[in-house]
C-alpha cells in the first residue's frame, strides 16, 4: 500500500480521500490555490503545497506543478478525485513518466471513455445499446442543423469532452441548434480545451440511471448496483438515490453485465461509472463513461456498505478486488444531496460570499455530510458551487426521504443563497415520492425557480404557534432589560395579533409547565421547547410532533422556514395590529429601463450597441459564472441608450450592463 498520497483536488472530495487515507495510515499532500489558501483540505492534509493563483487553468489544471509537488513531498501516488484532471489522460501518462502512481484508470481508458464519440462506438461494438445519433464530430453550426435534420429534432448538443451538464444543449428546432452549437462549443473550449460538438437524438422523459463498476488488475470487474440520478437542473444532477425504484431485476442485471462488458473491452482499471439513459419502458443506452469516482458514490458506499476510494487505493497498488459478484448486497435505500450556493427564488442563480454560519447535521449512522467548507469560509467564482453533500440511509426508499428532510431541516447557513428548501420541495413533491420522475421535472414542476414564500407549509398554524412563542421569548427578555420596559417583572399580555400580509390572526399564549399553550381559532397548540435566542433553529415538539424551523428576525417581521415552506408575519398587539392597517407600503425604485447582473460573474459579451432597436427574447449579453455562460435576453421591445458595463468586467449582483431609453 501507499506511504503517501497527494490529492490533485479541492474541496470536499479532497476532504473525502483525507478521511480515508488517514483511516488507512496514509499521509496526505494537499494542494491549493490562492483562493484556497484558507481551504479546509489544505488544514486536513499532513502536508500542502501552493501551486498557483486562483483560476484553475493557472493552478488545479497545472499537471507539472501538480507533478513537481509530489516530487517535493515524497507522494508516491495521486489521487484525482473529480473534476479538473480526473480524467485527464495526458496527466496520467506524464505522472507514470516520472514514477508516481495515478489511482485510476490506464490513460488508454482515459482517453477512449473520455471521448464521447469514440466511447459510443466502442460501446456499440462491445454489444451495449447506444442511442441513436451522428458519429462524428460536426464543425459548424451549419452541418449540425443538416445532422439534426436527419436525425430528427429533438436532438442535443453535446461536447465530446464534456461532463457535469456543461458543454450540453438541447435543440428542438433550427433556431436553437444554431444558438446552441454556439454555447456549447464556447462552454466546451473554455471548461475542457476541447470544442468538438456531436449530436444525438434526445430521449424525452427518459431516466438517468447509472452503474457503479470496479475493476482490479488481475482480470475481475463487478458492478456495485445502481443510482438513480434523473433530478436534474440544466443537466445537473441535484438529488440521487440508490437503489432506483424504476428497474425491476431483469433490468437491473442486464445493465450491470452491460456496464461490466464495456470496462472489459477497454480493459478498465479502478472505480468508474457507466451512465444509461432509460426511457418509460426500461429501454436503456448507454450515455457515456466516467473514468473516475462520481460525486453521488457516497449512496452507493451507504447500500452497499463499502468505501470505494479505499478500493480504488487498493486496486492501485495492484491488490486484488476483495470480493465477487455474488458477494455484493445492496441494502435499504441511500438519497444524497447536493447542496449549492444559488438562489431558486431567482432561477437558481448562483451566489458567492462568505459563509457567515454553516451548521450541519450531526452525522450518525444514517447521515453524513461531505463538505470542503466552514463557517467563516469563503463559496468563489472560481470553482463549482457546491457547498456540501447531505447523504441519508433507511431501511427503505420512504424512511431515507423522510431522513433527509429531517436532516435539511438542521442544516443551517447563512452568508450566501443555498437551495436547502428547494430540495426539500423535490423531495416532498408528489412525483418525487411515487418515483414518477424523469431528467425533465424539476423544469416541468419548478420552471420559474422555487420560493419557499410561495409554497404553503402544510400546517401553518403549527409555525403561528411557535411564532407566537418565539416573539414571547424576545419580549421577555426584553422586560428583564432595566429601561426597556416600564416594570420589569411584567411581561406582555397574552393576547397577541399575527400579522402577515393579507391577514390578521388573533391569538393567546399562556406559559404552563414545560411550554407554552398557544391558542389560535379556538384550537390548543402545546408547543414545548427549550428555544433560546442565540439559538438560530429552533427545535422542539408541537402537540407530540418533533419539528425543526429556521428563525430568521428582521426587526419586527419573523421568517419561519421549514420542510420547503416559509412562512412570514409580525406578532402585535391588538392595537398595534390595527394601527398596522395604516401603514403606507414602501415603493421600489424604478429598474424597469435597465438590464442589471443576475448574479456575480464575468461579461464575456454585449450583442447590442447604444442606439440599436431591441425585441422582445433577443439576447442582450452573456455572463459567465462558476464555469456557465448565462444568456441574458431582453424581456421587451427597447431601444439602448448606454453600455454600463464592458466585455470582460467582473460584475456583482444586480450591477447595471445596459441602459434602456425611457418611454
Amino acid at each position: 500500500m501507499f506511504k503517501k498520497i497527494l490529492i490533485a483536488n479541492r474541496g470536499e472530495i479532497a476532504c473525502r480521500v483525507i478521511r480515508t487515507a488517514r483511516r488507512l495510515g496514509i499521509s496526505t499532500v494537499a494542494v491549493y490555490s490562492d483562493a484556497d489558501r484558507d481551504g479546509l483540505h489544505k488544514e486536513m492534509a499532513d502536508e500542502a503545497v501552493h501551486i498557483g493563483a486562483s483560476p484553475s487553468a493557472e493552478s488545479y489544471l497545472l499537471g507539472e506543478r501538480i507533478i513537481q509537488a509530489c516530487l517535493d513531498t515524497g507522494a508516491d501516488a495521486v489521487h484525482p478525485g473529480y473534476g479538473f484532471l480526473s480524467e485527464n489522460a495526458s496527466f496520467a501518462e506524464a505522472l507514470a513518466k516520472a514514477g508516481i502512481t495515478f489511482i485510476g484508470p490506464d490513460p488508454l481508458a482515459i482517453t477512449v471513455m473520455g471521448d464521447k464519440i469514440t466511447s459510443k462506438k466502442l460501446a456499440a461494438e462491445a454489444s451495449v445499446n447506444t442511442i441513436p445519433g451522428h458519429p462524428e464530430i460536426i464543425p459548424d453550426a451549419d452541418e449540425a442543423v443538416t445532422v439534426a435534420r436527419g436525425i430528427g429534432y429533438p436532438v442535443m448538443l453535446k461536447a465530446s469532452a464534456g461532463g457535469g451538464g456543461k458543454g450540453m444543449r438541447i435543440a428542438y428546432d433550427d433556431d436553437s441548434c444554431r444558438q446552441g452549437f454556439e454555447l456549447a462549443t464556447n462552454e466546451a473550449r473554455s471548461g475542457f480545451g476541447d470544442d468538438r460538438i456531436f449530436i444525438e437524438k434526445f430521449i424525452e422523459d427518459p431516466r438517468h440511471i447509472e452503474i457503479q463498476i470496479i475493476a482490479d488488475r488481475h482480470g475481475s470487474v463487478v458492478y456495485l448496483g445502481e443510482r438513480e440520478c434523473s433530478i436534474q437542473r440544466r443537466h445537473q444532477k441535484v438529488i440521487e438515490e440508490a437503489p432506483s425504484s424504476f428497474l425491476d431485476q431483469q433490468t437491473r442485471e442486464a445493465m450491470g453485465e452491460q456496464a461490466c462488458r464495456l470496462a472489459e473491452a477497454v480493459g478498465y482499471v479502478s472505480a468508474g461509472t457507466v451512465e444509461f439513459v432509460v426511457d418509460g419502458k426500461r429501454n436503456f443506452y448507454f450515455l457515456e463513461m466516467n473514468t473516475r469516482l462520481q460525486v453521488e458514490h457516497p449512496v452507493t458506499e451507504y447500500v452497499t456498505g463499502l468505501d470505494l476510494v479505499e478500493l480504488m487505493l487498493k486496486v492501485a497498488a495492484n491488490e486484488p478486488l476483495p470480493l465477487k459478484q455474488d458477494e455484493i448486497e445492496v441494502n435499504g435505500w441511500a438519497i444524497e444531496s447536493r447542496i449549492y450556493a444559488e438562489d431558486p427564488a431567482h432561477n437558481f442563480l448562483p451566489s458567492v460570499g462568505r459563509l457567515t454560519a454553516f451548521d450541519p447535521p450531526k452525522e450518525n449512522e444514517s447521515v453524513r455530510v461531505d463538505t470542503g467548507v466552514y463557517e467563516g469560509g469563503e463559496v468563489s467564482i472560481y470553482y463549482d458551487p457546491m457547498i456540501a453533500k447531505l447523504i441519508t440511509h433507511g431501511a427503505d426508499r420512504n424512511q431515507a426521504i423522510g431522513k433527509m428532510v429531517d436532516a435539511l431541516d438542521r442544516f443551517y447557513i447563512q452568508g450566501v443563497g443555498n437551495n436547502i428548501r428547494f430540495l426539500q420541495a423535490v423531495l416532498l413533491h408528489q412525483r418525487f415520492k411515487t418515483g414518477d420522475i424523469s431528467t425533465h421535472m424539476v423544469e416541468d414542476e419548478f420552471p420559474d425557480g422555487y420560493n419557499p414564500v410561495s409554497h404553503p407549509y402544510s400546517c401553518p398554524e403549527r409555525l403561528m404557534a411557535i411564532m407566537v412563542v418565539v416573539h414571547r421569548v424576545y419580549i421577555c427578555r426584553a422586560a428583564k432589560i432595566s429601561g426597556q420596559m416600564p416594570g420589569h417583572a411584567k411581561v406582555v399580555d397574552d393576547q397577541a395579533v399575527i400579522v402577515t400580509e393579507d391577514r390578521h390572526i388573533p391569538v393567546k399564549a399562556t406559559p404552563v409547565e414545560g411550554g407554552h399553550d398557544v391558542i389560535i381559532d379556538e384550537k390548543r397548540w402545546r408547543v414545548e421547547s427549550d428555544w433560546t435566542i442565540r439559538d438560530a433553529l429552533f427545535s422542539g415538539v408541537v402537540n407530540d410532533k418533533p419539528v425543526t424551523v429556521e428563525i430568521e428576525r428582521e426587526g419586527l417581521l419573523f421568517r419561519l422556514t421549514c420542510q420547503g415552506s416559509c412562512f412570514e408575519g409580525a406578532v402585535l398587539s391588538p392595537l398595534g395590529a390595527e394601527l398596522s392597517r395604516h401603514m403606507l407600503q414602501k415603493v421600489p425604485p424604478d429598474l424597469s429601463k435597465y438590464l442589471l447582473s443576475p448574479m456575480p460573474g464575468l461579461l464575456v459579451k454585449v450583442a447590442v450597441e447604444p442606439g440599436q432597436k431591441v425585441k422582445e427574447g433577443e439576447e442582450l449579453a452573456v455572463v459567465e459564472a462558476m464555469k456557465m455562460e448565462n444568456v441574458l435576453r431582453a424581456v421587451q421591445d427597447g431601444v439602448v441608450s448606454l453600455i454600463h458595463a464592458e466585455v470582460g468586467a467582473s460584475l456583482v449582483v444586480d450591477q447595471p450592463i445596459i441602459e434602456f431609453e425611457s418611454d
